[in-house]
């Protein structure tokens, strides 16, 4: 029963976010304009790249441009099969079968990879990697990007890029700017374990809600508020309920692309550089876009009678204050002189 109520909630998903997808109608395939414009089944090699997220976002859609540029660069010779809105299951799901090799890259997003390597969680600690400029800075830093880039590989998997959905704040039913108004809500995060240390650290009321769930529970009352970012929030029509966001901006959220060691391998070096390089260039691309979409989305979303506010000053601080005990608990998972390296170039961004 559970399972047909999760496929149920799923569909309902889908059909609330097509608008967003420009001439796409609720009655047609979701996905229809991002079907491959060339006959895939040639190929010598098909690599299945899994995503939650939806191809409206510019860090999801960034999985057809490499498909495409692949396709042709490769003279056909690679096929990147993309399934994004969690065609091919939930993000845990998604994660075992890509250690198994039964999935051969995944766009995680930044929440969950740190169930895979605890140093891939650095990227989510509050009040970190929290701008647009920083997120640049630490990819572009080799001492702080090849850690990153090699955390996952005692796991068979290879960290090769990521790309965004925008600055994580707080949707809300009711308007919240200071942390007494935000003790009232009840809000839903991400199955992820540096998301439950914050709100613990933050003294917080959560809920921790596979993304599938959220709209029933959005509707229903038992959440009343959402921990993510305009982008997601807007596109995937939270708002419609949630007519309030506080802009905390504490982190980035990153789609992570984790990639099968095994697989890789078994291209030629001359087809895994080509790749790799595409895959370079385009997560850069996106990230670009990414931050454009962000300010789109916002002005989309107060034209349509959201309401944006920020955190009181005090607060804000208490909040950064309060997050200090996650870097103390976290620098022994990912390793104390990492996170300090980090936070020490970045702190300077």
């Amino acid at each position: 029963m559970q399972k047909v109520l999760r496929l149920f909630i799923i569909c309902v998903s889908l059909v609330m976010c097509t608008p967003f997808c420009g001439q796409v109608s609720a009655k047609d395939d979701p996905l229809a304009q991002w079907k491959p414009a060339f006959d895939p089944s040639g190929a010598k090699y098909t690599y299945l790249l899994s995503c939650v997220g939806h191809p409206a976002i510019e860090g999801v859609s960034v999985g057809y441009r490499i498909r495409d540029r692949i396709w042709e660069e490769s003279n056909g010779q690679i096929f990147v099969d993309f399934r994004p809105l969690s065609q091919l299951g939930g993000e845990k799901d998604v994660i075992n079968k890509l250690k198994f090799g039964a999935i051969h890259g995944m766009m995680s997003s930044s929440v969950a990879a740190a169930n895979i390597a605890p140093l891939l969680g650095v990227v989510n600690l509050p009040f970190l990697v929290d701008s647009f400029e920083k997120l640049d800075a630490f990819r572009d830093t080799p001492k702080l990007w090849e850690p990153f880039e090699n955390a996952a590989l005692s796991s068979g998997l290879r960290v090769v890029d990521f790309t965004g959905y925008g600055s994580y704040g707080w949707a809300t039913t009711i308007p919240v700017s200071t942390l007494a108004e935000a003790k009232q809500v009840n809000f839903r995060i991400a199955q992820a374990p540096v998301n439950i240390d914050a709100y613990k650290a933050w003294k917080l009321k959560f809920s921790v809600l596979p993304w599938p769930d959220v709209p029933q529970a959005l509707q229903t009352g038992v959440i009343n508020g959402l921990d993510h970012t305009p982008i997601v929030c807007n596109i995937s029509k939270k708002f419609t309920v949630a007519k309030y966001y506080t802009e905390i901006n504490y982190a980035q959220g990153l789609y992570i692309h984790i990639m099968n060691e095994k697989w890789l391998e078994k291209l030629p070096d001359e087809l895994k550089d080509l790749f790799l390089k595409v895959i370079k260039e385009e997560s850069a691309g996106a990230r670009q876009l990414t931050q454009a979409q962000q300010n789109e989305q916002i002005e989309l979303a107060k034209k349509s009678g959201v309401t944006f506010l920020t955190l009181d000053e005090t607060d804000y601080n208490t909040m950064k204050t309060a997050s200090e005990s996650l870097y103390e608990v976290w620098g022994k998972k990912i390793g104390v002189g990492y996170l300090d390296m980090v936070r020490d170039s970045l702190g300077k961004q």
